[in-house]
């Protein structure tokens, strides 16, 4: 649901594929007690734009009678890794990351290969809906996060 309302309020489309890979690995990173990231003004405000996004789907599934509390969903969404993912895509070295968390290294790479599959949903997404500029842009941030040791195997 907040990749669906993220794509057709054009959440994505405005923004750099770098900013893109970082902001969606919200949607991939389990881990709750992690060092909290320093983030750029335009990433902050991303997580800003995905945290309003989620209080509004919150709310209307609590209206239908889901159970599950506005907050809890908000928070289910971990932004503890877009620092990280973020500097990645802009080719920090692997070596450089880890010293940005303290997420061990086995989770940042599984992290950075799940969002790739999360990358390439939407980029079809975008395909079957008919944005060319999100299929461009969704494409070259899974282009820029497979390299070096997460993508070697």
């Amino acid at each position: 649901l907040i990749v669906t309302e993220l794509v057709f309020n054009n959440q994505l489309t405005d923004r750099p594929p770098e900013e893109i890979a970082a902001l969606l690995s919200c949607l991939v990173f389990q881990q709750r007690n992690c060092s909290e990231p320093e983030l750029t003004p335009a990433l902050d405000q991303g997580v800003k734009d995905i945290k309003g996004i989620a209080e509004k789907i919150g709310q209307t599934q609590v209206d239908c009678g889901l159970l599950q509390p506005v907050g809890e969903y908000v928070e289910s969404f971990n932004f503890g890794l877009v620092e990280v993912v973020y500097e990645w895509a802009r080719g920090m070295p692997f070596s450089d990351i880890t010293k940005l968390t303290d997420v061990q290294e086995g989770i940042i790479v599984r992290t950075i290969q799940r969002l790739d599959e999360s990358l390439r949903d939407v980029k079809d997404a975008a395909r079957v809906i008919g944005d060319p500029v999100l299929y461009q842009k969704m494409d070259q941030a899974s282009t820029i996060i497979k390299r070096d040791i997460v993508f070697a195997a």
